[in-house]
């Protein structure tokens, strides 16, 4: 499976997970998150970043299937780090479903509605 991103967020993953899941919400869908990197991570003790090479990298990769209208969800997947985050859809995953969808999708998270989310601290 190959992604290419359709969006980059100023935001570590996890604002930009809570930003979307928000964003596509308000549109009428129906976003559930598969798959989360540090939850898979969690049981391993020597389990290096390839990107940082430490245990308290910034590195991380949600996936999403995103609901509309039609039975056939989209995949969408964050992958973020240095506090930047990436999106993108499934390529396995855009030829078989709804081409409105995925508009649908780009639509919710058109950039120009990105809020800031204030850091703790």
């Amino acid at each position: 499976m190959s992604f290419s991103p359709f969006l980059s967020v100023n935001q570590p993953c996890g604002e930009a997970l809570q930003w979307a899941n928000q964003q596509l919400r308000k549109a009428g869908l129906r976003p559930m998150q598969t798959f989360d990197l540090h939850a898979a991570r969690i049981g391993l003790q020597d389990c290096p970043c390839p990107h940082h090479g430490t245990e308290d990298c910034d590195c991380q990769m949600v996936v999403l299937l995103v609901y509309g209208r039609s039975a056939e969800p989209a995949t969408l997947i964050l992958h973020g780090n240095n506090g930047q985050t990436w999106l993108s859809f499934a390529e396995s995953a855009r030829a078989g479903s709804d081409p409105k969808l995925s508009a649908a999708i780009q639509k919710a998270l058109d950039v120009t509605s990105l809020v800031t989310v204030p850091r703790n601290g």
